[in-house]
């Protein structure tokens, strides 16, 4: 790859990491801008907020120049995700979008469930522009960095975008009967859509990543579910479980998003799924940072399953007492040039050595 030299090296301890057999330190993913970055703005950013994520031959540009001004430290890996927000899946299905600066929304068209039918149609235009700008990026790439599948939510987290939170908190209770069979009727159409969008980035590039920024050899997403933090664990396992399940079979490895302190309540019945690769705890806005959460971390660890963690420096020293290094990943913040973040790398070794000592 063209923005780092040891990509081998990188490679590999992804490999161990995945297999938890990293036992000398986390893996680390940390980016600075490189000393005398230029702003990534300075090329011909367009006026209207939309053109800035519909033009694709001005976003194609903007993330090479990303990468051109970006320091990848530790085990960072250039990459690009194709980005038109987080309701993308219900847009294929039949959602239009609107765009604000660094987010898009959805309308939520389904007024009852009657007459609803989940299809995978090449003419949706929306479904066109995703391939389009996957495409535009792959071109671009031409191997120097990686290219992501987009943000996919799917499950019941589609039906949200297509309905609406509190609707399909109501339908949940009003009809049930119709809400049960949706969620693998969407499966059905992740399925197309991410065979699609891995079909196209594995043009020149191996294995698959995506927008928490890890490498897999193989077909690996992030599972998710952010309306688990809306309901009861009984209706968890009825009503979302099984399609997540079936999430887990058809990927080779996957990572759960848990998303603020209203979804610990499914995180037992996540930690008994084999199918569960990882978890990514996420403390959530105006919640306690990471070095407060001892108890669910080492929960998640002595399940046996990984673990994504997003944290500051202040975090290293607690999670280097409590978590031991196999299986973790540290997305780390806070430095903000290349001596600082291979300065924070020195750090992770030497805390994760001590406790290997002692």
């Amino acid at each position: 790859m063209k923005y780092i030299e040891n990509w081998d090296q990188r490679k590999q301890r992804y490999i161990d990491t995945w297999a938890m057999e990293n036992h000398d330190r986390p893996l680390v993913i940390l980016t600075t801008p490189k000393s005398g970055a230029k702003p990534v703005y300075d090329i011909q950013r367009p006026e209207a907020i939309r053109d800035r994520w519909l033009d694709f031959e001005w976003v194609v540009k903007n993330a090479r120049n990303r990468m051109e001004q970006t320091y990848f430290a530790a085990e960072s890996i250039p990459h690009y995700n194709p980005n038109l927000g987080p309701d993308i899946f219900g847009a294929i299905l039949g959602c239009d979008l609107e765009f604000g600066e660094s987010t898009s929304w959805c309308s939520h068209p389904i007024k009852d469930w009657e007459d609803f039918k989940a299809e995978y149609n090449h003419d949706n235009p929306w479904l066109q522009k995703i391939l389009q700008l996957t495409r535009l990026c792959v071109e671009e790439a031409k191997g120097d960095f990686l290219v992501g599948i987009t943000d996919i939510h799917c499950g019941m987290d589609g039906l949200v975008s297509l309905r609406g939170p509190a609707e399909l908190c109501m339908d949940l209770y009003d009809c049930p009967e119709l809400i049960k069979p949706l969620p693998m009727q969407l499966f059905e159409v992740f399925k197309s859509f991410y065979n699609e969008l891995e079909s196209i980035t594995s043009q020149n590039q191996e294995g698959t990543i995506n927008w928490m920024g890890i490498w897999h050899p193989g077909r690996w997403y992030v599972t998710s579910c952010d309306f688990n933090c809306m309901v009861s664990n009984e209706m968890f396992q009825e009503f979302i479980l099984p399609e997540l399940v079936a999430e887990t079979e058809f990927l080779d490895a996957n990572i759960y998003h848990l998303d603020g302190p209203g979804a610990l309540v499914q995180l037992d019945s996540l930690l008994e799924l084999p199918g569960v690769n990882g978890i990514q705890w996420v403390p959530g806005a105006g919640a306690k940072p990471m070095r407060e959460w001892p108890d669910v971390l080492k929960k998640c660890q002595d399940a046996g399953k990984m673990l994504n963690l997003s944290c500051e420096m202040e975090d290293l020293p607690l999670l280097a007492e409590v978590l031991k290094p196999e299986g973790v990943i540290l997305c780390l913040y806070g430095p903000s040039n290349p001596e600082e973040a291979d300065a924070a790398l020195k750090t992770v070794e030497k805390l994760w050595h001590r406790r290997k000592i002692f």
